[in-house]
């Protein structure tokens, strides 16, 4: 009765062990798609949205919980945050228009992503654009915004209307969303870029480029920029109306 080696034996069970595992290496290293046809980039953007979710609902309920606690009167946002127009305070008259512009940034995508779908280079590429462009006025306007508190007074640790609380929550929440917009925005240029020079029709080789003549990467910046826009509805919510 032969026997097999003992060295033989040992590298076909290491063999069979290992077999799972590079077929699961082979698999997702072959494609760039998941789950029977969803392109990676889909989940992957998924993944981070829902942290980020995390991230957001901490600082807004770390956010009530420093305003319900304070024993020093909270500031009156309809006051701190309203503009002189002809003589008369306009309460919030900055943040309607802030809201307004980046609600709108998600109609843009919205058709952006349409014309993805139909593969309307042009058109695509200039709506990408201006998502871009009213992602910009936006920040834009949350410059003069911080200028403007910065002006009168207002410091991460202190500000001249009551609780110092107000400054910290005030610097961190909408300074950590405007970063997430400006993100947005450098992202939304490069595809824009990409699309309208034609790099996803012919599968150019290159950073956010995909399968050819496929727009997945302008699905994928639509739900980051969707997310951003709703997060700023929250913030809009609990931080100024409240």
């Amino acid at each position: 009765m032969s026997s097999i080696p003992a060295t033989t034996a040992t590298t076909t069970q290491t063999s069979a062990a290992a077999g799972p595992w590079r077929s699961v290496v082979a698999d997702v290293s072959s494609d760039q798609r998941a789950f029977k046809g969803v392109p990676w980039a889909k989940p992957m953007m998924w993944i981070f949205l829902v942290s980020d979710t995390f991230v957001f609902g901490t600082f807004l309920i770390s956010y009530m919980t420093a305003r319900m606690s304070t024993v020093v009167p909270w500031p009156n946002p309809s006051e701190v945050f309203s503009l002189t127009m002809f003589g008369t305070q306009v309460p919030l008259l900055l943040i309607a228009i802030m809201t307004f512009v980046l609600i709108s940034s998600s109609g843009t995508m919205a058709l952006a992503v349409n014309y993805g779908y139909r593969r309307d280079r042009r058109r695509t590429a200039a709506l990408l654009l201006a998502t871009a462009v009213l992602g910009a006025a936006f920040v834009g306007m949350q410059a003069f915004e911080w200028a403007k508190l910065i002006s009168e007074g207002v410091r991460p640790w202190a500000n001249p209307w009551g609780a110092a609380q107000f400054g910290s929550s005030f610097f961190m929440i909408t300074g950590f969303h405007g970063t997430h917009v400006t993100i947005g925005v450098v992202f939304l240029l490069i595809v824009a870029l990409k699309v309208a020079r034609g790099d996803l029709e012919g599968e150019r080789p290159g950073f956010l480029t995909g399968r050819r003549g496929n727009y997945e990467i302008v699905e994928t910046m639509g739900l980051y920029w969707h997310f951003v826009d709703l997060v700023w509805v929250f913030i809009f919510a609990f931080f100024y109306l409240w």
